[in-house]
């Protein structure tokens, strides 16, 4: 069930403290996503994003989605750290109340030049229809999801097939991440036909599970894009994210 966040004139799937697992603009707005051209270390990266939010009219509360970029995967203890310094600028901007967080986000650990702090790599924003603008489906970012279960437990304990590379699971890792996707995306009232972006994260070759995995679920309508990237906690193999997004721009 989602649940709005008026003050940044969108909806968004509850999750968890540090990130919502998706955000989606309201009647009458559109989000923009803002991509830079090079990876900017989080606490600047929030200052530009500020300036840039700022710039165009809007409240730092229509700040709705971010990208990241991490160093190498975090351990279970360490991803906690991390999140709980994330959130701090969140609840300043008015958006993180301290329990329940609108903001989608990916965060992934790119294998080859990874910066040498949490970065940022793009963020969206929500701002007003422009002119006639498109009244048909809204804009969302579906957050990142990886191939772990949801519910208690540690992460081995519920990440899928813990720790097995090989093509039988690989195939599950992979198949659970692309529905966990379609999953967020009915929770919004949407399918994969409604996207226009997909991403894929992840250092293993999955082209033998492409066919049927992505490309004939309609996963891969708009192509897609695969980062040479880890997900953000050790053991984790494949993530993904998608998005309807009327407007991007690289700054």
């Amino acid at each position: 069930m989602t649940r709005d966040f008026a003050a940044g004139n969108y909806r968004f799937i509850p999750a968890v403290f540090q990130y919502s697992s998706g955000a989606c603009a309201l009647p009458g707005f559109q989000i923009e996503r803002v991509r830079f051209d090079r990876l900017v270390p989080l606490a600047a990266g929030f200052e530009q994003a500020a300036k840039y939010i700022q710039a165009a009219g809007e409240r730092l509360t229509s700040f709705c989605a971010c990208e990241l970029r991490s160093p190498a995967a975090f351990t279970e203890a360490g991803f906690l750290a991390f999140n709980q310094h994330y959130v701090r600028t969140l609840a300043e901007w008015g958006i993180f109340d301290g329990t329940t967080n609108p903001v989608a986000r990916s965060n992934v650990c790119p294998e080859i030049d990874p910066p040498a702090a949490p970065s940022f790599f793009a963020f969206s924003f929500v701002r007003p229809i422009e002119g006639q603008g498109r009244t048909a489906t809204p804009d969302f970012v579906v957050a990142g999801g990886a191939e772990a279960r949801g519910g208690a437990g540690s992460y081995p304990e519920r990440i899928v097939r813990y720790r097995d590379l090989s093509p039988a699971g690989l195939k599950e890792k992979v198949g659970f991440t692309v529905r966990e996707m379609e999953g967020r995306l009915a929770e919004f009232g949407f399918a994969w036909s409604d996207t226009t972006a997909a991403q894929a994260y992840t250092v293993h070759d999955f082209h033998a599970v492409m066919r049927e995995e992505l490309a004939r679920r309609g996963a891969a309508r708009s192509g897609l894009i695969w980062h040479f990237a880890r997900p953000p906690v050790v053991d984790l193999e494949f993530e993904m994210d998608c998005r309807r997004v009327s407007r991007e721009v690289v700054i």
